[in-house]
């Protein structure tokens, strides 16, 4: 199962995140998305996990969990849209 976790410092790091989620099960993979233009962080991230059960599990331990000030907000991950995520504003 593929977890959401939003809200994220942008300090936090792929080991912080599959320390905690590791605490509730195997962690197969997680992902922490960059801004293309700046390669900065940007606030959520993704962490996959093969045992379902461990993984709601996970998700009903870490949301709302603190992390540097932060209240994470961890749900199940939803299927990415068609057309990806929109265009900019500011073309005509």
């Amino acid at each position: 199962m593929k977890i959401y976790v939003g809200n994220l410092p942008y300090s936090a790091t792929e080991e912080q995140l599959r320390e905690k989620f590791g605490e509730h099960g195997e962690v197969e993979e997680v992902a922490l998305p960059t801004d293309r233009e700046t390669g900065r962080p940007r606030g959520f991230g993704f962490v996959t996990m093969n045992d379902d059960e461990a993984a709601k599990a996970a998700i009903a331990a870490v949301n709302g969990f603190e992390m540097d000030g932060r209240q994470l907000r961890v749900d199940e991950a939803k299927p990415r849209r068609e057309g990806g995520g929109g265009g900019r504003r500011d073309r005509w």
